[in-house]
């Protein structure tokens, strides 16, 4: 009966072959921006309209890079550490408060706090485009906005990240430890520190990793916060160049380069990381 169930079971090749070429179809969708940024970066303006678009001609990569890092002073390079500082202090400072209060949720018993979920949960559906506006209210009212912390504070609460530590410590804080901890005579802040942080190591990496993706691609917050472009992050300098580019098309090559180049270091921040978010990931999935 068993050999009779896991024949059964068995993919047909057919279903196999759709598999494979969904998932071929979604790489190749998933891939084409990318190649399309890196075949535009090697040519010039001539080349860039006059030759196909998904193909190599003429090499100019070194040139393009050459006048991306020097175009108005350097001023990419000032967009690129903006998104570096804005970045990682968000996401270390969102992935504090998250680890904390998931922690909390998960492992403290109080009143209301099946509501206090709930709330959560609702406000991670909520788009980040529609609080952009409200934020800037807020920010103008007490004089923060073109302001570092005006970036800052908004990305430090993060409903989802949040959720992500509650399952997190869930899953890999076990409450034993925590009252055998308790009986030795440790406060809830050392247990806190000393043990639940460690246990949730990886989760917390996967947190910091969506944040930091998250905050680096953001757009609309800084829009609406930042009006001086030594301020601005990669993301939002990259857009002013773009505007520029519909009056003069000598900032195409500009715009497709530097959108290039700003991509390598969320591509080397996702290797350096692979061991940590694919674990975190799986434990949050299997949650």
């Amino acid at each position: 009966m068993s050999d009779v169930s896991a024949g059964a079971a068995r993919p047909t090749r057919l279903s196999v072959a759709l598999t494979t070429g969904l998932l071929l179809l979604f790489l190749v969708y998933s891939l084409a921006p990318t190649w399309f940024l890196v075949v535009a970066s090697t040519k010039d303006q001539t080349d860039l309209y006059s030759t196909f678009g998904l193909w190599f001609s003429s090499n100019h990569l070194l040139e393009n890079l050459k006048e991306v890092w020097t175009y108005h002073d350097g001023l990419y390079v000032r967009w690129m550490a903006n998104s570096v500082v804005y970045s990682t202090l968000g996401a270390a400072g969102s992935t504090i408060i998250s680890i904390a209060a998931g922690y909390g949720l998960a492992k403290y018993e109080f009143r209301g706090r099946g509501a206090v979920f709930g709330i959560i949960v609702g406000a991670s559906l909520l788009p980040s485009t529609l609080l952009a506006f409200p934020l800037y209210l807020v920010f103008a009212e007490i004089h923060l906005t073109n302001t570092i912390w005006a970036v800052l504070i908004p990305y430090f609460i993060n409903p989802f990240g949040v959720y992500l530590g509650k399952v997190y410590a869930e899953s890999s804080v076990p409450v034993e430890l925590i009252e055998a901890a308790r009986i030795d005579g440790a406060g809830e802040f050392r247990i806190f520190r000393s043990v639940s942080v460690r246990l949730m190591t990886t989760g917390s990496i996967t947190i910091f990793m969506l944040d930091f993706i998250g905050i680096w691609n953001n757009f609309f917050i800084p829009l609406f916060m930042l009006n001086g472009e030594r301020t601005f992050p990669v993301t939002l300098g990259l857009f002013s160049w773009a505007k520029q580019a519909q009056n003069s098309h000598d900032m195409n090559t500009l715009v497709l380069t530097g959108s290039l180049v700003s991509i390598v270091p969320l591509a080397v921040f996702m290797f350096t990381l692979q061991k940590y978010w694919r674990g975190g990931i799986l434990l949050g999935s299997l949650k």
